[in-house]
């Protein structure tokens, strides 16, 4: 729970409910890192576009960068938040060779 708390806002952690029931978190935690996906590869989309006027190109190559990672990142927590859902809603893992 502790993870899935990491991983969505700071507030959350106010709310009762998502203490109470771990499914319910594990569903908000995997929709918030589905949303920050999305939003890095947006970023990645537009970068060049939106910030060509005001960034050099080195520093450009460097934002491009930190998309990359953050989005390598991300689809990595999106995979291990929905193997925990899977799991706390009484779902297995087989893993494949």
């Amino acid at each position: 729970m502790a993870w899935l708390f990491d991983l969505v806002p700071t507030e959350y952690r106010r709310y009762g409910v998502l203490r109470r029931y771990p499914t319910v978190l594990s569903r908000m935690a995997r929709l918030h890192v589905a949303a920050d996906l999305e939003a890095a590869r947006e970023g990645f989309r537009t970068a060049r576009a939106e910030l060509a006027d005001t960034v050099p190109a080195h520093g450009l190559e460097a934002v491009l960068e930190i998309y990359r990672r953050e989005g390598t990142r991300l689809a990595a927590v999106a995979r291990a938040v929905e193997l925990v859902d899977t799991g706390l809603r009484g779902g297995s893992f087989t893993p494949s060779l």
